[in-house]
């Protein structure tokens, strides 16, 4: 997940475009660069590491020019160095770009053959090869851009510049957001509106397929066919309370969109871009000694419990180690048995929940090593355990977990491989080929991100309901818990989660016309058996709301309303399918005018029993 911005007008564009990327600087501080013309060619400037290297670099330097675009980078393909910093240019080309390119390989073999030569170790630089290519064909950036639009498979949001064409920028998307500024006298371009506010308040929000032209102070937009698009100018009338937010109306919904850099900042310690690797150096366990790991307890509460449903899924899948996941409060009471050669994983946002701390200490008295995973360092969690994983998710204001839940949950991801591992069950190519999978999950997030707006219309008629039923199967089964935790949290409507093949054996009996059926079912080997689950209570009378993966016209047909997710294994779709679940609840329960930041009865951190 990296950070774009754009700029074409009469003020200094270093100023302008150094003063979005701070702005921007949450989505990624692994390298930064700039390409703004000057004397007829884009100078370039890039720097490894925090902006404030890249700031340093720029200190003496001049541009004559009045364009030009600048990117910071949070590393997917390439070790984070100067080489592979934004922007790339080949040719005449320079352009940014945030996302993965999926089929980079295959691209990377044609150019090649074609004579190109790669100067970098990111998919990104393919793009601008394959447009400096097309520009020998067509010399207009527009048209080049409509031309390699079916080459790209993936997430991308780019923006790109032409040295023979000094008043010229193309942007376009698939997934991550971007953003048109309109100014008097200027445009503007970026990843994010806080990178433009102070400078415009009049945006247009681009779709996934669409291409805009900025020429000079105008500007066209255009679908990926070239078709010429009306689009609104929307303006954005931010307060000092809004501006604390980032621009959203809840810090809940904020948080909702930050997951893709949550998910990005918990797994960027603990992979090895060079390898394609996991390394987790803060276990307080070698590899020898996860390898003599004989059983695993994952103890927490809440929506951290839920994570650790699915942690159990993934653990026992790829170790073959035996996990048990249990509420803190009811572990400390059953008088667990804790065996020789046991690990005990805590789960705590805060890392003071109290019966999660209280949890910590039963098992170190058994003599038992303690991995915490919290987002406070120093907490009360994180000081008595063994070893330790952060979440690093910044702080989570809203009650309801959102962002700290997914961070949570990739680190569970990265927790299993390195299990595997150690045990001797993964392959090398095995664990590159999962590692590459969490890698493009920040990326198809932000893709999941646009239902936003789908809830948003939809929460009149959703409000309706008499209830929700969740149902899920597999690693889903706990994002069916978490969906329905989040709607009484919230919303204070009846809410269950169950697992789908349960229903007969009693949540059959709630379902009728009154009734919300939230399915979870992605295209994997239980789907066949989800569809079953799903005629049986669309026999009811239920509303059936089915979260999927792609399109399945007999699912469409079973469904009252139907979503599809990016296309996922099961290894990451739980990160994809929470979205949805909070984005319902959210809209929900602002429709129904309830404090979403602050639900009643609730308390961000549980200190007491």
């Amino acid at each position: 997940m990296c950070g774009i911005v754009g700029y074409y007008g009469p003020k200094n564009p270093k100023e302008v475009i150094m003063t979005g990327l701070k702005a921007l600087e949450y989505r990624g501080y692994d390298s930064a660069g700039v390409a703004i013309l000057d004397k007829g060619v884009f100078k370039r400037v890039r720097a490894e590491g925090k902006l404030s290297n890249l700031s340093e670099k720029l200190t003496a330097e001049d541009f004559n020019g009045h364009l030009g675009i600048g990117h910071t980078r949070w590393a997917t393909h390439g070790k984070p160095s100067e080489r592979n910093a934004h922007p790339h240019t080949v040719g005449d080309v320079s352009l940014v770009h945030n996302g993965i390119i999926e089929n980079y390989m295959e691209l990377r073999e044609e150019l090649i053959k074609d004579g190109a030569v790669i100067e970098s170790d990111t998919d990104s630089e393919l793009v601008a090869h394959l447009l400096n290519r097309q520009l020998k064909k067509t010399p207009d950036l527009l048209p080049a851009v409509l031309a390699i639009l079916p080459r790209l498979v993936g997430a991308y949001a780019i923006v790109c510049v032409n040295v023979k064409q000094p008043e010229t920028m193309v942007a376009f998307k698939n997934g991550p957001p971007l953003i048109l500024g309109v100014g008097s006298d200027a445009m503007y371009i970026a990843s994010d509106v806080q990178a433009i506010v102070s400078y415009t308040k009049n945006v247009v929000y681009l779709e996934d397929g669409e291409v805009v032209e900025v020429k000079g102070t105008g500007y066209k937009v255009f679908s990926a066919k070239g078709k010429p698009t009306d689009k609104p100018v929307v303006e954005i009338n931010w307060t000092a309370d809004v501006a604390s937010k980032g621009g959203f109306p809840h810090f809940m919904v904020k948080e909702i969109f930050e997951q893709p850099r949550a998910v990005a900042q918990a797994i960027q310690p603990h992979i090895n871009l060079a390898s394609t690797t996991v390394e987790m150096f803060e276990l307080g366990l070698d590899q020898k000694a996860l390898s003599e790991i004989e059983r695993i307890f994952i103890v927490a509460c809440g929506s951290s419990y839920y994570t650790g449903l699915v942690g159990e899924y993934m653990i026992e899948r790829l170790a073959r180690v035996p996990v048990e996941c249990d509420i803190a409060s009811e572990f400390r009471y059953r008088h667990p048995v804790l065996p020789k050669n046991s690990l005990f994983i805590s789960i705590s946002q805060s890392g003071e929940t109290a019966d999660t701390l209280a949890a910590v200490r039963l098992a170190k008295a058994a003599g038992v090593k303690v991995l915490s995973i919290c987002n406070v360092r120093r907490s009360s969690i994180d000081r008595e355990a063994d070893g330790h994983l952060y979440m690093n998710a910044g702080t989570e204001v809203g009650v309801a977990s959102t962002k700290a839940f997914s961070a949570t949950l990739s680190l569970l991801n990265l927790f299993s491989i390195a299990m595997a591992k150690a045990k001797g069950k993964l392959t090398l190519a095995e664990e590159q080929d999962y590692v590459r999978q969490i890698q493009a999950a920040p990326a198809q997030i932000e893709t999941v991100l646009n239902l936003d707006k789908w809830f948003k219309e939809g929460a009149d008629q959703l409000k309706n309901f008499r209830g929700f039923l969740y149902l899920g199967r597999g690693v889903h089964y706990p994002i069916a818990m978490e969906g329905a935790l989040k709607l009484k949290e919230l919303a204070y409507m009846h809410a269950e989660g169950y697992a789908a093949g349960e229903m007969k054996h009693g949540p059959l009996a709630l379902i009728d016309d009154d009734m919300a059926v939230v399915m979870l079912a992605p295209h994997d080997e239980l789907f066949e058996k989800s569809i079953s689950n799903m005629e049986e209570a669309k026999a009811r009378g239920g509303q059936i709301l089915s979260i999927s993966t792609g399109h399945n016209k007999r699912l469409e047909e079973i469904s009252n309303f139907y979503l599809a997710l990016p296309e996922a294994g099961w290894f990451t779709m739980p990160l994809l399918e929470v979205v949805p679940v909070q984005l319902l609840a959210y809209h929900v329960a602002v429709s129904l005018g309830h404090d979403v930041d602050q639900p009643r009865n609730l308390a961000k951190s549980v200190t007491v029993e």
